[in-house]
């Protein structure tokens, strides 16, 4: 087995032959690892479930149909994203034909997370496949199944020196990370993504950051309350609220909370039964250690729903919490479980109080038929992406780049966004013979205010 870097440097001598810039095999293999995709659709099913008992429909939803959604747009586009774009030239330049080239980067490493390990490992690599570089691709440790399965499937389509999928955990990624990469793509938490980024700055590397934080979730009065809770079961819960843009937790006008609760209660039979423990729909936490992490955050609160837990099948039922202290473990940091702390507001001020205790988040929702209240929030908020009156769903729409800000993260990617984030633009001039402006050259005498001129009104 080759070692990590005689990968590395195998990717950069393949790049090197130019053969990665070539449209036609960028889409051939893109074709054949859809087709493989689309054959083993019930291994991937079967190893999420294995992992952590995803519910098949969830798998499919959020995992792969997103894949093969991100696959199809690419290749139905990528001759167009790729070609060179003409911009309007400088009147310095005159006469001149200006481009913009996408260029590819060179050698990436895509680390995947173990949340959505199959759609979030595979989506950023499509791009960086369709943007012309070569890839190396290292799934989750925690998903050890599904990261198996990509493995395999990679391994059939591509030749290691074009992308290569690299298993093992932290001693791995570690190395990996002291290799100098062309571009890195990281999707995890915070605390690990401040470890990617000082690695890349040691080459000065170019990153995108995909990662997460405290995602609040407004609610006034004159919210739909029944709708607003049965949406936000399902955005809380899916993946047993292992979602990075899941709502971690909601600010609730008072008068609102009682009906709330009520209509969250029904909301929640509803989706998982009286006993979600027995229902087919709601997925596990990843393993003991995050287990222990969300059990811990329960101690000493009010909890109005759900609370039970199963160590054994690291299992945490779907809860809220009423009015935790700000300092409390389930304030302090992101949950990524299935907790939902509720916090009651007055005024406007409360909410910028209670806001403004932590950092810029990936998602901002809110709840309301106030227009008034939602464009100042909207206006007021920095956030990686928004959603008023609904959870989740900004993700799913590839015209919209999806990235956070500060410490949610940096850069986007989705549809476009995507083969822009693993492209350099790279401007071209190509500039005319038949007329050379001598306004430019020395000497200057009396150019002062031509030049003034000219760029005023040209």
């Amino acid at each position: 087995m080759n070692t990590i870097e005689q990968i590395l440097s195998k990717q950069r001598e393949f790049f090197k032959t130019q053969a990665t810039k070539d449209i036609v095999l960028r889409k051939k293999t893109l074709k054949a690892l859809k087709k493989e995709l689309i054959s083993r659709e019930q291994d991937i099913i079967s190893a999420l479930y294995k992992d952590f008992k995803k519910p098949r429909f969830e798998s499919i939803l959020s995992e792969t149909e997103i894949v093969l959604h991100e696959l199809n747009t690419t290749i139905e586009n990528l001759n167009s994203w790729a070609k060179p774009k003409r911009v309007k030239a400088s009147f310095l330049n005159f006469p001149s034909s200006d481009y913009i080239h996408s260029e590819p980067y060179g050698t990436v490493l895509c680390i995947g997370p173990w949340n959505y390990p199959y759609q979030l490992t595979l989506a950023p690599a499509i791009a960086a496949i369709a943007a012309g570089n070569t890839v190396v691709i290292k799934p989750s440790e925690l998903t050890p199944n599904t990261s198996q399965l990509v493995e395999e499937i990679f391994t059939k389509i591509f030749k290691q020196e074009h992308v290569a999928v690299i298993n093992g955990g932290i001693p791995v990624a570690t190395k990996l990370l002291g290799q100098r990469w062309d571009y890195i793509f990281f999707t995890g938490s915070v605390p690990v993504g401040k470890i990617v980024a000082k690695a890349a700055a040691v080459h000065l590397t170019p990153t995108t950051l995909e990662l997460g934080g405290k995602s609040p979730c407004i609610i006034d009065q004159t919210a739909n309350i029944k709708l607003t809770a049965k949406r936000l079961v399902w955005g809380k819960f899916l993946n047993a609220g292992q979602t990075c843009i899941a709502p971690d937790y909601i600010i609730i006008h008072k008068d609102a909370k009682h009906s709330f609760y009520k209509a969250f209660k029904t909301e929640l039979e509803k989706a998982y039964t009286k006993n979600p423990k027995q229902s087919e729909d709601f997925a596990r936490i990843i393993n003991e250690k995050n287990f222990l992490r969300l059990t811990k955050m329960l101690e000493d609160q009010s909890i109005v729903i759900g609370g039970e837990v199963d160590k054994t099948d690291l299992y945490i039922a779907p809860t809220l919490i009423d009015e935790p202290d700000l300092d409390s473990d389930v304030m302090r940091d992101e949950i990524f479980g299935p907790i939902l702390p509720v916090i009651s507001y007055e005024s406007k001020e409360d909410i910028d109080r209670i806001i403004s205790n932590y950092e810029k988040p990936l998602s901002f929702y809110v709840f309301s038929n106030s227009k008034s209240l939602i464009k100042k929030l909207m206006r007021l908020y920095s956030f990686g992406g928004g959603v008023i009156n609904d959870t989740l769903i900004h993700f799913a729409n590839d015209k919209l780049p999806f990235g956070g800000v500060g410490h949610s993260g940096m850069g986007a990617y989705h549809g476009k966004a995507s083969f822009d984030t693993f492209s350099h633009k790279k401007p071209i001039v190509k500039k005319a013979n038949w007329l050379d402006v001598p306004v430019r050259y020395a000497p200057y005498n009396g150019k002062e205010k031509l030049i003034k001129f000219f760029l005023k009104y040209f």
